[in-house]
């Protein structure tokens, strides 16, 4: 069932690295000693070398954020209820949340996904209706989804992508919603990383010691259901995953297809990059992960995959807060790369030879 959806994702090919040297030498030209604006330099040679241009511009930004709800609740995982999800999709669409205060502040869209909610929006205007199922199985339990709902998921996402090409977007952001999310991130983290849960499970929300310890156990024990059927990233996410997670995996490996540079958010956006990645190595080529999350277990699961975030600024709200913050130095990076004068055309003397 999962084959066609298998080989759409041959079309990912690395980043050319003649277009990384041409993009970094032009950056060694300007008025300043080579590399000295480091993570600036690598954003802008990075994006130069995916959409494949000496001539770099940012019209459009759009932040996609995917929202569900998660059977694992029902565990006692959260400190906060499942009604919460539908409540802050509207506050999205309302323009009241962080990562719309934030995507304001960086001129970008935010476009907001019901792909797996517990709640009928009916026809909310401005939601991006895809709903698979009212929320994923309780995975301790049963499956999160089925293969049929995981490729649907996966669908969303890529297609989401395409169309993003479509309309001329030039980057995108990822963000999620979704009470008790951190559990199947965790999850898949530990299942893909070969990491203890007791080093990728924090206290999400803001649970206390002891919940902590239960929600370690409800993911352990929920490894150990499935543990003969984790044989491949696509049976992690559909065993142990999450619907939100699934979409921003299809739009990470779509985007990647297009050649669109994605910035990934956080601890629930990292784990649906995660699973990307080893879908297809390839696609590590076209992200960029935002920020270091406080949710205990992301610095460890960050050094497993070998991955510097950008930022590190104690958050672990999701949305596609971090996100929004790191386009933020993408307009840095390439007004520098455009505009600072090259040492020939400020008259400034180059390094000695």
């Amino acid at each position: 069932m999962l084959d066609a959806f298998k080989t759409k994702l041959n079309s990912i090919e690395p980043i050319k690295q003649e277009l990384l040297d041409k993009a970094q030498k032009h950056l060694d030209f300007l008025t300043k000693p080579p590399g000295s604006l480091g993570r600036l330099e690598e954003i802008a040679a990075r994006y130069c070398a995916i959409h494949e241009t000496q001539y770099p511009a940012i019209h459009k930004k759009a932040i996609y954020t995917f929202a569900a709800d998660h059977g694992i609740t029902e565990e006692g995982v959260s400190a906060f209820p499942s009604s919460v999800t539908p409540q802050m999709v509207l506050n999205f669409i309302g323009g009241g949340a962080a990562v719309n205060v934030l995507a304001r502040t960086v001129n970008a869209t935010v476009k907001v996904v019901d792909i797996g909610v517990d709640h009928d929006f009916e026809k909310v205007k401005g939601l991006i209706h895809k709903k698979v199922r009212n929320g994923s199985g309780n995975f301790l339990k049963e499956d999160a989804m089925s293969e049929n709902e995981l490729l649907q998921a996966l669908e969303t996402g890529f297609s989401l992508a395409l169309d993003a090409k479509k309309n001329n977007t030039d980057l995108i952001g990822t963000g999620d919603m979704g009470i008790g999310n951190t559990t199947p991130s965790s999850a898949i983290y530990s299942a893909l990383l070969n990491l203890p849960v007791q080093t990728t499970t924090g206290k999400g929300t803001g649970i206390d010691n002891k919940a902590l310890e239960h929600k370690v156990k409800v993911i352990q024990d929920a490894l150990e259901f499935h543990k003969n059927e984790l044989s491949d990233p696509y049976s992690v996410l559909q065993k142990v995953g999450g619907l939100e997670i699934a979409g921003i995996c299809g739009l990470i490996l779509g985007a990647a297809s297009v050649r669109i540079p994605v910035i990934v958010d956080g601890f629930i956006s990292g784990a649906a990059a995660c699973v990307a990645m080893q879908m297809n190595s390839q696609v590590k080529d076209y992200l960029f992960f935002s920020h270091l999350s406080a949710e205990q277990g992301h610095q460890a699961v960050m050094q497993a995959m070998d991955i510097s975030p950008l930022l590190s600024l104690d958050m672990r709200l999701g949305e596609g807060t971090g996100a929004a913050i790191a386009m933020g130095l993408f307009d840095a990076a390439i007004n520098i790369y455009n505009e600072m004068a090259t040492f020939a055309s400020a008259g400034v003397d180059g390094k000695n030879d």
